[in-house]
């Protein structure tokens, strides 16, 4: 299986693929206000990628529970110098985190590979278009209604068919619009219109969406689900998000987004290794 965005290629299996998290925003749930001006951003990146991260995806949108839309010209002057300042320090693909077309265009064009849309395959296809015709890596993920709506009181009849027939309806859909296979990456969307069991549900049944033949991202970084079970602040979630990044690629999660790059790495490659060593083990045993 492979990954393509822009000039970058990603062949699966490989070693999980870590995206650090740079959000240039006021308000975002974790790290809002952290790093608005363009230096600190550029530093904070250059940071994650010494520390292993394989991506760095730039927001200038926060789109938590109840956030408030963000103009495209603030978005984009949030977010160009920076992806424009990271060209010229990192070779890591960088994504955009955005939902409009027109900023996602702009950043494709200041450097940036990969589209991280949280409203995937809304009702045109401008954004598949986009896609289409600059190669760009995309991130199709499940959202149930809005930022500003999708956590009150979302309900599902069974949230895993739910979004396993959105990312066949997504597929399709991009496939029209000339979208290859091969540019796309698919997310269920943890934390966006789901309550703690729909979250719960989807980390549980991560296998079930391998049958789509493309990587799977996943997103549970800090997130609030992890404070309704264990009652812990944001300061406090690493050791849960560390627990879900390992179930997950032990799911077979192939990209694991996070605020805490180095932290997440150790835990996966130490995941990894354990794994490689089983697997040696086992082939010996069947062998010797």
């Amino acid at each position: 299986m492979e990954f393509r965005a822009g000039s970058f290629q990603f062949q699966f299996p490989r070693p999980t693929l870590i995206m650090g998290i740079l959000n240039v925003t006021p308000d975002s749930f974790s790290d809002g206000g952290c790093y608005l001006d363009t230096e600190s951003a550029v530093e904070r990146a250059y940071c994650m990628a010494q520390a292993g991260a394989d991506i760095i995806d730039v927001g200038g949108e926060s789109t938590r529970p109840g956030a408030e839309p963000v103009h495209p010209e603030e978005e984009l002057r949030r977010v160009l110098p920076v992806i424009e300042k990271m060209k010229e320090r990192i070779s890591i693909p960088i994504s955009i985190d955005t939902r409009k077309v027109k900023v996602a265009g702009q950043a494709l064009k200041c450097g940036a590979s990969i589209i991280n849309d949280v409203e995937a395959c809304r009702e045109d296809d401008e954004m598949g278009r986009l896609v289409a015709g600059e190669g760009a890596g995309y991130i199709v993920m499940h959202m149930k209604g809005n930022p500003g709506t999708m956590q009150k009181a979302p309900v599902y009849d069974d949230v895993v068919d739910a979004v396993q027939k959105f990312f066949e309806s997504c597929l399709d859909r991009l496939n029209h619009v000339g979208v290859s296979l091969n540019q796309i990456v698919l997310d269920v969307g943890i934390g966006f219109g789901k309550t703690l069991e729909h979250n719960l549900e989807l980390l549980a049944n991560l296998e079930i969406f391998k049958k789509n033949h493309r990587p799977l991202l996943l997103g549970v970084s800090r997130k609030s689900f992890m404070s309704k079970l264990l009652k812990v602040e944001v300061s406090e979630r690493l050791p849960a998000g560390i627990a879900c990044t390992c179930w997950a690629v032990q799911s077979g999660v192939e990209i694991i987004r996070t605020h805490d790059v180095a932290e997440t790495m150790q835990a996966i490659r130490m995941l990894e290794a354990i794994g490689s060593q089983k697997s040696r083990s086992d082939e010996c045993s069947r062998h010797c």
